[in-house]
């Protein structure tokens, strides 16, 4: 379908029309690059759920670390963040309880005044689904949506003192279940409190799950959809399987694109050639190149930016990003309760 009869028959607004195309059309593709691709969506995943700073020391762990990383990769143009908040009392687990949460999106706020805050329900190992939902009541913008089960094997390295929290080296085994009832519930809840999901498609299976949850009016278009590539039991990370994914989006689809370590570089870039966004930052890949880690989630941010720029890609701010995602134009505010 056209791209005019599209935003005509859904009655999408003008940011729409210009964000939204076939990905895997090759006239739709065509028509991009005479007339311009939209602004590209860099969103920083600024830590994460399992390793910190015994992988990376620049990894953000604490509230207060969390605000100053994130704000390097905002100056650096990165118009969403990311955020897997951590326990104050144990650095090494996920944050379980909403007040925690609340104490992170704040300073986030107050140092990015702009930027969209988009918070994980995947969270870390051995957490409840009650514990992974605890950051929805804090009011995210946006919240990470897994639309399949989450089976991984891995090992983490021993965090060492002076680290705060040492611990041995472990080794992972387990699998998050995420049953259609479980995956119905959370995006009730985000439609609720109007936080917008960010739909995690680990492979082609989980288009039955995005088809469940338009069949039950339970999203909103423009559908925010990642592809996570590389992830252990998803799709392997390759141009083939991206394509693959990307023929199952509905209409309606903005595609973000991720990528696990050495990964994350050609096909974030790949994303960015065909007209996707991108998430890049220290939670799916610690290195910037082979044998040197990343400086800081500014840096990955900064080389994503020169990316676009030559590809004539301009990239979005984040007002721009609130209009392709049908955002409220005005930034959520965090206090205290």
């Amino acid at each position: 379908m056209a791209e005019k009869d599209l935003s005509e028959k859904k009655g999408l607004n003008s940011s729409h029309q210009t964000a939204l195309f076939n990905y895997t059309n090759s006239h739709d593709f065509m028509e991009k690059v005479r007339t311009g691709m939209p602004p590209l969506i860099i969103c920083v995943a600024c830590n994460g759920g399992i390793q910190g700073k015994e992988a990376n020391e620049v990894i953000p762990e604490t509230a207060g670390e969390i605000a100053e990383s994130v704000q390097g990769a905002y100056e650096a143009g990165a118009a969403m963040v990311h955020i897997h908040a951590r326990n104050p009392k144990q650095l090494t687990e996920g944050a379980r309880e909403t007040e925690t949460w609340r104490e992170v999106l704040r300073k986030v706020r107050q140092s990015c005044p702009e930027i969209i805050i988009n918070a994980t329900t995947g969270a870390g190992p051995g957490m409840t689904m009650e514990e992974r939902s605890a950051c929805l009541a804090a009011g995210p913008e946006v919240a990470s949506l897994n639309l399949a089960p989450d089976m991984s094997k891995f090992k983490l390295k021993e965090r060492r003192a002076p680290l705060p929290y040492p611990r041995p080296a472990l080794e992972i085994d387990e699998c998050i279940p995420f049953t259609y009832g479980q995956i119905h519930q959370f995006a009730a809840d985000m439609k609720q409190r109007g936080i917008k999901p960010e739909l995690e498609l680990y492979h082609p299976g989980c288009a039955w799950v995005v088809n469940y949850l338009i069949e039950k009016d339970l999203i909103e278009k423009p559908y925010w959809m990642q592809t996570v590539m590389g992830y252990q039991t998803g799709s392997f990370p390759t141009v083939d399987n991206i394509l693959q994914l990307l023929k199952e989006f509905p209409e309606g689809a903005l595609w973000l694109c991720s990528a696990i370590g050495p990964f994350q570089l050609p096909l974030t870039t790949l994303a960015t050639l065909m007209g996707g966004h991108i998430r890049v930052g220290l939670e799916d890949n610690v290195y910037y190149s082979r044998g040197r880690k990343a400086k800081s989630n500014a840096e990955l941010v900064q080389r994503s930016v020169r990316i676009a720029n030559e590809l004539n890609r301009p990239v979005a701010t984040p007002a721009q990003a609130r209009e392709m995602l049908g955002l409220r134009s005005q930034p959520t505010k965090y206090e205290m309760q």
